[in-house]
């Protein structure tokens, strides 16, 4: 019988090849999947990977696309250090964003700045306001964290639907 046992360390040059074949593969998958499809395989993938990073305009698009990615994966990071699992950080951005947004529309047209500043901590509460829901279940009702931060992330975005096309 075949038995699976942990390395007492990791290989040290798979700590090297494992995402470098990862990338191989995606890349070689990707390839595949666009000459099948019948596009123009190495043209679809610069397209992808080459041409926003080939402008100051493709670079700055990529950063404001990726920021909230970024924040979403630190917070989510120290949430899995800490064994809690936490899936709806989608939704802890929509509301986040949503209190936000919600504070730069009350204050419009109010000059100073302290307003984005404020902007700011609005979102932060926002968002930790949500997952404190996703807590208070877990807490109190001993509901599993998976499941409603998840469901959470559906509410969060009729909310934001609700508050951008009316009822």
């Amino acid at each position: 019988m075949i038995r699976f046992e942990a390395r007492p360390e990791p290989s040290r040059p798979w700590v090297f090849a494992a995402p470098l074949l990862a990338v191989g593969l995606t890349l070689l998958s990707g390839l595949l999947l666009f000459a099948l499809l019948g596009y123009d395989a190495p043209a679809a993938l610069r397209a992808y990977f080459v041409q926003p990073l080939a402008s100051l305009y493709g670079l700055s698009e990529l950063a404001v696309k990726a920021t909230p990615i970024v924040l979403c994966a630190v917070g989510l990071a120290l949430g899995f250090r800490a064994n809690v699992w936490n899936i709806g950080a989608e939704g802890q951005l929509t509301m986040g964003a949503i209190a936000g947004g919600g504070v730069a529309l009350a204050l419009y047209g109010t000059p100073g700045v302290w307003l984005l500043p404020l902007m700011g901590l609005a979102g932060m509460a926002g968002g930790m306001a949500w997952a404190a829901i996703v807590a208070l279940l877990r807490t109190r009702f001993h509901a599993n964290e998976i499941l409603t931060s998840l469901m959470l992330v559906y509410v969060a975005q009729e909310i934001l639907k609700l508050l951008v096309h009316g009822p």
